[in-house]
C-alpha cells in the first residue's frame, strides 16, 4: 500500500469517512445523520430545552381546569356544616292502651334521621323486634311500618294479648344510642249488670237494668239488649221500653221497662260491640212471695227495689242534665 493510500484512509477516518479509497464522495450523496444520532450528539441539552418549552407554555398536553378563589396563607378548603343530629319527639310517641285481640300501634317520631336507623326492642326480654323496615322476630304478629318522607317509625302488633303488655324501647343508632320508652297496656273490657245475677220485681213496677262496660280504651259503638235470646224492640206494641246510653271511660246502658208484668220475666242480656256480654235473670212477682223468699230473701228484695228506684232517678237526672247542657 502506498503512502498516499495510507494518508487517504487516515483522512477518511478523521473526517467521518467521507472519502472511500482516496475518492471524495459528493455532498449530495452523503448520508444525513439519524435523529437518534443528532439527539445523542446534543445529549442532556435537548432534554433541558424540551422541559423549558413546556414550562414556558404552562400547559403542555395537560388540560387546564377551573381555578378557584385564591387561598390565603394557612387557609384551608371550606367545608360543609355537619347535618343536625336526630331528635326524638316524645309528644307523638306516647303510651298506648290497646284492646285485647285487636291491633296495637306504637309510634316513635324522629326528626333529622339522616343515615341512622330506628329499632324497636321489647324490654322484658331485651328482644330485638325490628330494625328500620325489617322485622327480626319469628312472631308473625309483629311488623315494622314506615312511609317515605315520614318521621314516624311504627311497631304494629296484630291480635295483641295481655302478655304483650309492658315497656317497648325505640332506639336510634347514634353514638351513644338515643332511646325512648313506650308503655303498652293491653286490657280486656268487662261487662256486668247491677243487681245481678237475679232480680225480683213486683208486678206493675218499673224494671231498671243498668249495664256497665269498664276498662275499654274506647266506648262501644253500640249496645243492644236481648230478652230470652230475642232482640228487644223499642217500638214494639208492648210499649213502655226505653234505653239510655252514656258513653265515656265508663259506658252505661240502662234498660227501663214500665208496668212490669209476668211475661217480662226471664233472662236479659247486655251486648256491647267491643266486649263480652253480661246477663241477669228477672223475676216479676204477682202477689205474695214464694215461701222460699219469705225469710232470707225478703231483705234482698226490698234493698234491690230501693236501689233500682234510686239508680233510675240518678240516670234520669243525668240524662236531663245532659239535655240542658
Amino acid at each position: 500500500m502506498s503512502a498516499r493510500e495510507t494518508g487517504d484512509r487516515s483522512s477518511t477516518d478523521t473526517r467521518g469517512r467521507w472519502q472511500v479509497e482516496g475518492e471524495r464522495v459528493p455532498a449530495s450523496q452523503r448520508a444525513a445523520p439519524s435523529r437518534l444520532q443528532r439527539r445523542s450528539q446534543h445529549g442532556p441539552a435537548w432534554v433541558v430545552l424540551a422541559m423549558l418549552s413546556l414550562l414556558s407554555t404552562g400547559r403542555g398536553h395537560i388540560r387546564e381546569g377551573r381555578r378557584g378563589p385564591p387561598l390565603l396563607l394557612g387557609e384551608s378548603e371550606p367545608t360543609l356544616p355537619p347535618p343536625p343530629p336526630p331528635q326524638l319527639d316524645p309528644s307523638h310517641s306516647t303510651d298506648v292502651t290497646a284492646l285485647a285481640d285487636r291491633p296495637a300501634i306504637l309510634n316513635c317520631r324522629v326528626h333529622n334521621i339522616n343515615n341512622k336507623t330506628v329499632s324497636w326492642i321489647r324490654h322484658r326480654d331485651i328482644h330485638l323486634l325490628t330494625v328500620g323496615r325489617y322485622t327480626y322476630t319469628s312472631d308473625q304478629r309483629f311488623r315494622a311500618l314506615h312511609e317515605e318522607d315520614s318521621d314516624d317509625w311504627l311497631l304494629k302488633i296484630n291480635y295483641v294479648q295481655t302478655r304483650d303488655s309492658g315497656m317497648y324501647e325505640c332506639q336510634i343508632s347514634t353514638t351513644p344510642p338515643l332511646s325512648h320508652f313506650v308503655r303498652l297496656n293491653v286490657v280486656k273490657p268487662h261487662t256486668h249488670i247491677l243487681g245481678g245475677p237475679d232480680m225480683h220485681i213486683n208486678t206493675g213496677s218499673t224494671i231498671n237494668l243498668t249495664c256497665l262496660v269498664e276498662y275499654s280504651p274506647e266506648p262501644p259503638d253500640f249496645i243492644y239488649w236481648n230478652h230470652n235470646n230475642k232482640i228487644i224492640s223499642y217500638d214494639s206494641s208492648r210499649g213502655g221500653v226505653t234505653v239510655i246510653i252514656e258513653k265515656g271511660d265508663l259506658t252505661t246502658s240502662s234498660l227501663l221497662i214500665q208496668d212490669a208484668r209476668p211475661s217480662d220475666s226471664g233472662r236479659y242480656d247486655c251486648n256491647p260491640s267491643n266486649a263480652a256480654s253480661a246477663n241477669v235473670t228477672v223475676h216479676v212477682l204477682n202477689g205474695e212471695h214464694p215461701a222460699a223468699m219469705q225469710h232470707g230473701g225478703q231483705s234482698t228484695y226490698t234493698n234491690s227495689s230501693l236501689g233500682n228506684i234510686l239508680l233510675c232517678l240518678l240516670v234520669l237526672l243525668a240524662a236531663l242534665h245532659a239535655t240542658l247542657m
